[in-house]
Parts: structure tokens; sequence; C-alpha cells
């Protein structure tokens, strides 16, 4: 791929990948309200190339990719401006997050398919803005290590960690006590286990704060998701898990404080829309005005706070463990979870059973405590099989 055309001085060149998805379109909108400071080059959808389509009609970006090659022989050249580029396959994505003359690379594809781009964005010295926690979830310690080594800036967009980052950016971390992640508690706060046996797929889609995919919803709905913040803040923040904690907060208002070893805390506060912290990834270190809703101070009600229920959600527990463990454990139970949660959605698996079945395919993986890239991705495939096989009468998967 050739370098962008240039635009005016101080204008940064942006590639979204994932811009049909909730994130990619929330990053649209922030594009749109500083057009002068932000210039899409780069676009990429998995497989809804109208939606993609219709965005490179606006944003007019030098190059489109549709993830998904099976879908390309459906694909309307036509309806693509003519000077856009069009490509498809997962090789298209890699060359569009190191392409030349890129400044910002947002990572929202969601799972385990964004690990190679987001790589491949750090490896070319980018700035990465990551809503793909899966990234770090999988390979944490080798992801900050080629952060380093390139001399790349790595900018958390997941609303918890953005808030961590700007919580901590500038202080003295020898003071620090502990971090705490807020959860909204997903639709099912407050249930007990035993009522959750006949959850169905509608049931656990309706989120009460976010409106965010099917697979991330599933996942705030389990706590997994939490389970898997905790994973990447052990990483991006370099912090032991015993001084991660997760707090329920319906309200959703909260999304991280620190405690200090005096005592005292600090928190984050803002309104629940992610066009905040994609903003402050893809402007950083500025704040200016912009699209994101604000808190109304003079209506706030009540904020409420809460200990997560373990035993109704143990996706928690597994989160500490593997952040605890390292090594392999990460990758296995990000792969396990996803294809879980597509038997979930599919109908052929419980929701009770999604952590069961990822803690059994955890306890028969083998463990490594310093795996490659390589061997990451092979446990992947690997873990994703396991689960195809297990079933609730079988306490592991087939060895």
């Amino acid at each position: 791929m050739s370098s962008p055309p240039t635009e005016a001085a101080g204008c940064r060149h942006l590639v979204v990948l994932g811009s049909t998805g909730s994130i990619g379109r929330n990053t649209l909108e922030v594009v749109r309200h500083f057009p002068e400071r932000l210039h899409v080059v780069g676009l990429a959808a998995h497989r809804n190339w109208p939606l993609l389509a219709e965005q490179c009609r606006e944003f007019r970006p030098a190059w489109a990719v549709v993830a998904d090659a099976t879908v390309l022989p459906q694909v309307d050249r036509k309806a693509f401006p003519p000077t856009t580029e069009l490509r498809g396959g997962p090789e298209a994505l890699v060359e569009l997050a190191s392409a030349p003359g890129v400044d910002i690379v947002v990572a929202s594809i969601v799972g385990a398919a964004g690990l190679h781009s987001s790589w491949a964005a750090l490896e070319s010295g980018k700035t990465l803005a990551l809503a793909n926690k899966e990234t770090l979830v999988i390979a944490g310690p080798l992801i900050m290590d080629l952060a380093r080594c390139r001399n790349a800036r790595l900018l958390p967009v997941d609303s918890e960690h953005s808030a961590l980052f700007h919580l901590l950016e500038g202080r003295d971390r020898r003071d620090l006590q502990r971090l705490i992640l807020t959860a909204s508690g997903g639709p099912f706060r407050g249930k007990r286990a035993e009522e959750l046996t006949q959850v169905t797929p509608e049931q656990a889609l309706q989120h009460p704060t976010w409106q965010m995919g099917p697979k991330i919803t599933i996942d705030s709905a389990t706590l997994m998701n939490k389970a898997l913040e905790i994973v990447e803040a052990r990483w991006l923040f370099d912090i032991l898990p015993d001084r991660l904690d997760v707090l329920i907060h319906p309200e959703s208002l909260v999304h991280a404080l620190v405690e200090w070893t005096d005592g005292s805390v600090i928190a984050h506060l803002s309104s629940p829309d992610m066009r905040l912290p994609i903003q402050a990834a893809l402007l950083y270190p500025d704040r200016p005005q912009g699209p994101a809703r604000r808190i109304n101070w003079q209506q706030l009600g009540p904020l409420h706070f809460e200990a997560p229920d373990f035993e109704t959600f143990p996706a928690l527990t597994l989160g500490y463990e593997v952040a605890q463990r390292g090594g392999t454990c990460g990758v296995v139970l990000n792969a396990a979870n996803e294809a879980a949660v597509e038997r979930f959605l599919a109908g052929n698996l419980s929701f009770m059973d999604i952590p069961r079945c990822c803690r059994a395919v955890l306890e028969v993986h083998t463990y490594e405590p310093r795996p490659s890239l390589d061997r990451l991705l092979a446990l992947d495939r690997w873990a994703r099989q396991e689960v195809t096989r297990w079933t609730p009468a079988r306490l592991h998967p087939i060895p």
C-alpha cells in the first residue's frame, strides 16, 4: 500500500479496523466532530460491505478492506468511491495496519481476530488505540515488549482502562495501593445462579447500559468481559492481580478508581458514552470539547457500589487466576470463551455452562510460562476445538 495523500499540518491519519461495529461507528462520530484534526485513510470491516461502502463514500479513505475474503464476490465495487482501493482477506488487514503514512490505528475488531493487525501496527511504530482487549489477554507480555522496542504508543480505548490510564498519568506509582475496575453488572445483576439456568440468548443480549455487539454483550452478562479486563489491566499497567479489584456500579458513571497507600481515592467519572475514551486516544494528550454526553450534576441521582458475586459469576475467578499465572492461560481462556459464546448464541450451550466450559479447557491445557507468538496461535486453535467437543456431562474435554 502506498502512502496516503498529505493533509494539513497537524492532521492525524487514521485507520479504523472494525469500522462497522459499535466502536468503529463511534470512532467515525468523533472524526466528524474534528474534521481538521482527524483524517480517515483506511477502513476495514469483517463482512458488512454495504455499511463499509457507505462509510467510504462519506470519508473517502485511500483504502478499504473486507476481512472475510469469501464475501468479496458479493461486493458491488461501484458502491465504493473510485479513489478507494478495495482489498480483501486478513492479510490486507495487516497491510492496512502497517501502511506508511498512518499515524493511528484504531483496533476495534472483536476477539482474537484482531491480534495480527494490532501486532502489525505496533511493529511499524504506530500509535495503537486499543479497543480489542483480547490482544493483551492473549499476548500481553509480548505486546508490551513490542511496543517498547518499537517506541510505539499504546492507548487504551476500553472505558475502564482509559480511565485508569488518565488517573495514573504523571503520578508516582510507588504510592499505589490498588486499581479498581467498575462493572455495570449486566442484565442479571442481583440474580442467583439457580435463577440463570434457563437464560436465553435474547435475555442475555439485553444490556441495561451499553449498546454493544452480541459477543461483548454476552461477556458482560457472564462478567467474562470484566475477567478479561482484569487480565488486560495486569499487563497494560504492569500490576499484580492482588492489587486489582472489581466493583459493581450499575449507573456506569464511575469507570475506575485508584486507591493510594494513604487511603485517598481518586475516581474517573463521565457519562457512559464510548466517544469520550475514543476521543481521548485519538487526540491524546489534548482534551478539546467533543461530541460525548456530559453528566448533568443537578439531576444526578445516587451512585451505588457493591461487591461482585463470585459464586453466581465464576468468570471473575477465572480472570484473576489467569492474570496470576500468565503464560498460555490468557489465550486459552479467551479462545474457549469465544467458542463457548458462539455455542450459547447458537442454542447448544447453556448460559451457566460458558464459564464451566472455559474452566474445563483451561485445566487440561499444557501450560507454558513464556510461549512464543506461534505457540499462542496454535493454542488458540486447540482451545476452540476442545470447546466444540465439551458437554456439561463431562468434567473435562476429551484429552
